[in-house]
């Protein structure tokens, strides 16, 4: 009897510990979430010193930023993230050189305030690579003139249009001068390691137009000699050793510079004009960034035409017989020739071509901007700065700051294979009215400071632009180069002959 009762007396007591074990479980789960959910409506810490000191968060373009912005401010209930006794031992704790700001961005407009938005290491290259080509001689142990009182002198002519490596070199110069200008927007350091970029003072649209023939008694053109020099001596250094290249800022403004040297120096950023000449791989709209042309007809200061006064409808002139992209120049020549209000000739800047020019577009409505050579050309910037409506024929261009700036609300854009259709393209243009010319007409003066190179730099004039969207690039640099250095400090792997796996192709 005690056998067959005992192992009854067990089966209680066991449901008994469970059905107590799974009420104290279901008590204590109840209580965490009760805990979990009051804990949701309180803000969580951060870290507010190192938001608002942030670089990754200073050189967020406003979309970004603004967005970032906005979801930190909510965190803390609109609160300022520094009290103003945080922020003056915040100033006292910063070095000089590392004052920050944040490029922001309203109404298609880049505003800035007074402090700085990247910092840049440059290269002490040799007087030969830069302000030697314009024949400037050193004094003293500085390979740099003293921009306060000695700015060499930049050759005119279509040497102008690429001479954006000329103005951005001499905005860092001046940067390092106490009293330099209020609106600039760069800093030189001495450090690299305080850098967000390392810029290459090589003057390479320069270094192309005036040493690239050969002359009979060299074996190579001075041009080449110095690219090759150029990558001797940046592959040796030890910024691009830590970071493959990945932070540094090369300028290639005109199609044919850097032939030699880009295929070596990709991994870099450039500066280019469009990606005509550039494989993919090699230059891309994620990694590089596009400069305007510096125009080379003068800027039409107190323009107070109309629509009715400008009696020239559509306007062309320049090499009219190009090769590559450049056919539907001659077909859209054959097409409009005959039409009494288009101008649409041979022209250069041979013999008054620059005046001429200058006269020719601010007298016409619309300007065409036909691809040639290549998908871009400063005839685009020479209209804007004659405000004569852009009419871009060129599938493959590429424009600078378009991140920041609509260019449909003061150009017209025409695909090519409508644009050589019988009576289409001038169809089109006769259908714009007054009121539609005028109103973009009106934009082209509100954004032709974007296009105007100064020194010293001025707010949001070209100069400045273009640092602005190298700013643009350093989270992206800098997302490549913390992915690039993950392993940098990882132990050897113990098996032997292990492979590291290879990068995606569109990685860099």
């Amino acid at each position: 009897m005690a056998e067959r009762n005992g192992p009854s007396f067990f089966k209680v007591v066991c449901r008994k510990s469970l059905f107590s074990f799974f009420t104290i479980t279901t008590v204590l789960f109840i209580m965490s979430w009760f805990f979990v959910l009051r804990s949701a409506d309180r803000p969580q810490f951060i870290d507010n010193n190192m938001l608002a000191n942030s670089k990754l968060f200073s050189t967020l373009d406003d979309s970004k930023s603004q967005m970032l912005k906005q979801n930190v401010e909510s965190s803390f209930g609109n609160r300022e993230v520094l009290d103003s006794e945080d922020a003056e031992q915040a100033r006292k704790t910063k070095t000089p050189n590392a004052k920050e700001k944040v490029v922001k961005f309203d109404g298609r407009k880049c505003h800035q305030n007074d402090e700085l938005v990247i910092k840049v290491y440059m290269y002490d290259l040799p007087p030969e690579f830069h302000f030697g080509l314009l024949n400037w001689k050193p004094s003293g142990n500085s390979v740099w003139p003293d921009v306060r009182k000695d700015i060499p002198g930049y050759p005119g002519g279509l040497n102008l249009q690429h001479s954006i490596e000329f103005w951005l070199t001499l905005d860092i110069l001046a940067s390092e001068f106490p009293r330099a200008s209020k609106a600039k927007t760069v800093i030189r350091v001495q450090n690299s390691s305080d850098a967000d970029i390392i810029f290459v003072p090589f003057f390479s649209s320069l270094s192309y137009n005036r040493y690239s023939k050969r002359k009979p008694n060299e074996k190579k053109n001075g041009n080449k000699i110095l690219q090759e020099k150029l990558v001797k001596y940046l592959t040796a250094q030890d910024e691009w050793k830590r970071s493959g290249g990945k932070d540094h800022l090369i300028l290639a403004h005109h199609p044919n510079s850097m032939l030699d040297a880009r295929m070596k120096l990709w991994p870099a950023a450039f500066i280019l004009s469009d990606f005509g000449r550039y494989p993919p791989v090699i230059a891309n709209v994620e990694k590089d960034v596009i400069a305007p042309y510096k125009h080379l007809i003068t800027s039409y200061v107190d323009d107070n035409s109309t629509f009715d006064s400008r009696p020239t409808l559509l306007y062309f002139q320049g090499a009219i017989y190009r090769k590559d992209g450049g056919l539907a120049r001659q077909e859209l020549f054959y097409l409009l020739k005959n039409e009494k209000d288009v101008h649409f000739s041979f022209g250069s800047i041979q013999k008054d071509g620059i005046k001429k020019a200058t006269e020719g577009m601010r007298a016409s409505k619309f300007c065409l901007n036909i691809a040639g050579d290549t998908p871009s050309s400063n005839r685009l910037f020479d209209a804007i700065a004659s405000h004569c409506v852009p009419v871009i024929i060129s599938d493959a261009i590429e424009l600078p700051y378009e991140d920041v700036i609509d260019y449909s609300e003061f150009c017209i854009f025409v695909r090519t294979m409508d644009a050589i259709k019988q009576n289409f393209l001038i169809n089109f243009i006769r259908g714009i009215g007054k009121a539609e010319w005028t109103r973009m007409w009106n934009k082209l003066k509100e954004v032709e400071h974007f296009f105007e190179f100064h020194f010293p730099s001025e707010e949001n004039d070209a100069v400045q632009m273009i640092w602005q969207a190298v700013a643009r690039k350093v989270p992206a640099m800098r997302l490549k180069l913390n992915r690039y250095g993950r392993f940098s400090r990882s132990p050897p792997s113990a098996e032997k002959g292990l492979k590291s796996i290879p990068a995606p192709r569109n990685f860099w």
